[in-house]
């Protein structure tokens, strides 16, 4: 009985120390998430507002990032979205949108193979398109700016794998100039929508996997 004592207890000592070394100074992460969403926006175009738009999103985010301190990650991540607009009158447009930008987290460790986080990221992009409409050339350049914070939650694998849900808020601001036969307009939508996605996370320490450092055996949970 003592002998099955301790080995309950050495492997529960394995087990934190691998946790522990997932979110330790000098670590890496590389992943994804994937997530749906919606959100009503208000539209301001030379001063007038209206509101009453739906918009529906699918999200596709990897990011690389590298741990500055103990339980600290930042990095850069791509942000990829399919967007699906319907207006009040029922007119339907669909386009997608491709930003860059930093992000950073900060982890709660708070059981052997679970950690609770609070995440924050921004993203850029632009866009210019020119068009011909019966004799009218038309020039369209997009702007936005994105943001997003919200709370996490991963679970871990000894061999540095996490699966984890987000929860988020995010606000967009786009700014939709058009040029048409010298005449120029600017659109303004800003957007607020909160979010759920999933994804997976490799933790990594250099090319050897977490549970290497210490000589522990990578494997399942």
């Amino acid at each position: 009985m003592k002998k099955i004592a301790w080995l309950s207890v050495l492997a529960m000592l394995v087990q934190g120390g691998v946790v522990a070394q997932i979110l330790d100074q000098g670590n890496f992460i590389i992943g994804s998430s994937i997530g749906f969403s919606t959100a009503n926006a208000k539209v301001t175009t030379n001063g007038s507002t209206n509101e009453g738009l739906v918009a529906r999103q699918i999200n596709i985010a990897p990011s690389f990032g590298y741990f500055i301190l103990d339980n600290f990650t930042a990095g850069v991540g791509v942000d990829f979205t399919l967007n699906s607009v319907t207006q009040p009158n029922e007119d339907k447009t669909e386009d997608s949108d491709l930003l860059f930008g930093p992000f950073a987290r900060y982890y709660f460790p708070m059981d052997d193979n679970i950690a609770f986080f609070l995440a924050g990221n921004f993203g850029f992009g632009n866009a210019k398109d020119e068009q011909v409409i019966g004799e009218n050339k038309q020039k369209i350049q997009t702007n936005v700016f994105a943001l997003g914070i919200g709370p996490g939650m991963t679970v871990y694998a000894k061999s540095g794998l996490g699966i984890e849900a987000i929860f988020k808020y995010n606000f967009a601001k786009t700014n939709f100039d058009t040029t048409i036969g010298g005449v120029s307009a600017t659109t303004t939508t800003r957007t607020n929508q909160f979010s759920l996605s999933l994804g997976v996370q490799y933790y990594f320490a250099g090319f050897q996997k977490i549970g290497n450092k210490t000589g522990t055996v990578p494997g399942l949970f």
